[in-house]
């Protein structure tokens, strides 16, 4: 007997169709908004997505507008016949792979835009990033008005901000946070990995090695707060990679800075982040920490 495979639809109009009737049918839709190039952490959130709803749409779409002048786009890998085969393995409902003119048509001039959280760190080095990250789920979470949308954990800042869009648009979306992914050796998962030379993943290695280094320096009093974030920045750099962009703590609610007093009471939990270059590529990851005021 032929397994079911992932329908395929391109448009917007046979989008809403499609998901229009499985509303009427009473089915709870999900969807899991992706850029392609799949890989086991995209795998693992379609997975997780499945336990809260009845069907599962995917979309990929590689957003011109959260790319930067010098950034990778004409280059960020495009695997379409190898995503579907990965999506069948997973039992994926259906695929929506809009082309630019259906998401952006001629004429298109909105920018949605949020303030505040969009600020500093990846903000920092890519500016317009968000903006464009906004514009686009904004779309797609409109063209398919799902129950549900689950974006993965590794973008944490990302997440924080759609989570807030979605609030504060009134768009009738639960956005949903899917676990961090990690290799087998240790290292967040991502799209971009497949760049890094053998010896440039052992580089990158270090960036998980001293995340932990820090929060166990951190939770166990071994050193304050922000010696303990400049002596790991160091050893990232001395370890060989090209640019720290930043290694920061934040508030895991709202990325807001840490102000406080660092003290020995009143733990609350809060989220240290990074984002460093190795080679050419830029690698992106965070941990929970908890940090006593």
């Amino acid at each position: 007997m032929k397994k079911p495979s992932v329908q395929i639809v391109r448009t917007k109009k046979d989008l809403r169709t499609q998901v229009t009737e499985w509303h009427m049918s009473g089915l709870k839709v999900g969807m899991v908004p992706t850029m392609g190039a799949l890989h086991h952490g995209h795998l693992s959130l379609i997975r997780e997505i499945q336990k809260h709803v009845d069907k599962v749409v995917v979309s990929i779409f590689v957003n011109p507008k959260q790319f930067g002048p010098n950034e990778d786009f004409d280059k960020y890998p495009r695997s379409e016949t190898t995503d579907i085969i990965k999506l069948n393995e997973v039992k994926t409902d259906l695929l929506y792979a809009p082309d630019v003119g259906e998401i952006y048509p001629d004429g298109f001039l909105t920018i949605v835009s949020v303030a505040k959280i969009t600020e500093g760190l990846c903000a920092a080095k890519r500016p317009g990033h968000f903006d464009g990250v906004t514009t686009v789920v904004t779309k797609l979470l409109l063209q398919c008005l799902p129950d549900v949308a689950l974006f993965g954990e590794k973008d944490f800042q990302q997440y924080t901000v759609l989570k807030q869009m979605a609030k504060d648009l009134d768009i009738p979306t639960e956005v949903m946070c899917g676990k961090l992914i990690r290799d087998e050796d240790g290292l967040a998962t991502s799209s971009r990995n497949i760049y890094l030379s053998a010896e440039e993943r052992q580089i990158a290695l270090e960036i998980p090695k001293t995340l932990k280094q820090i929060i166990s320096e951190i939770e166990e009093g071994k050193l304050p707060l922000q010696e303990a974030l400049d002596k790991g920045n160091q050893h990232l750099i001395d370890s060989g990679f090209k640019e720290v962009q930043y290694l920061e703590i934040r508030q895991s609610d709202d990325l807001e800075p840490l102000t406080q007093t660092f003290t020995e009471t009143s733990p609350i939990l809060a989220r240290i982040l990074v984002a460093a270059v190795v080679g050419k590529t830029r690698l992106i990851d965070n941990m929970p920490i908890k940090i006593y005021f």
